[in-house]
């Protein structure tokens, strides 16, 4: 079974036992997330009903993304800045989506 879940804006498509990087969430390694905003749900090619679907999922760590160099210049006028970024990460492992878990799907 798969679903796509949508978190910081962004939608991604998860099935049991997916790793996904989304933005930041709240929680420390090892707890426990419910993604509840699910917008499609389906088993190969038959949708299913979101009614109430929420998407179970374990935080695996909170990263760093890759820094990102910014750099201001204007000609002729003396004026430079350089800035970086590193934007803040959350690593999660999906363990179920609605009430099929990961070790289910891995048997089948």
């Amino acid at each position: 079974m798969f679903a796509v879940v949508r978190t910081g804006g962004k939608q991604y498509r998860v099935a049991a036992g997916d790793k996904i990087v989304v933005e930041k969430l709240d929680g420390d390694a090892g707890s426990n997330v419910t993604l509840g905003d699910v917008l499609l749900a389906g088993e190969g090619s038959e949708l299913k009903s979101v009614e109430g679907l929420t998407v179970s999922a374990e935080i695996v760590a909170q990263a760093k993304g890759e820094k990102v160099i910014v750099f201001k210049k204007r000609r002729r006028h003396n004026y430079r800045r350089k800035n970086g970024h590193r934007q803040q990460h959350t690593i999660l492992k999906i363990t179920a989506i609605g009430d099929s878990r990961a070790d289910d799907s891995a048997a089948a």
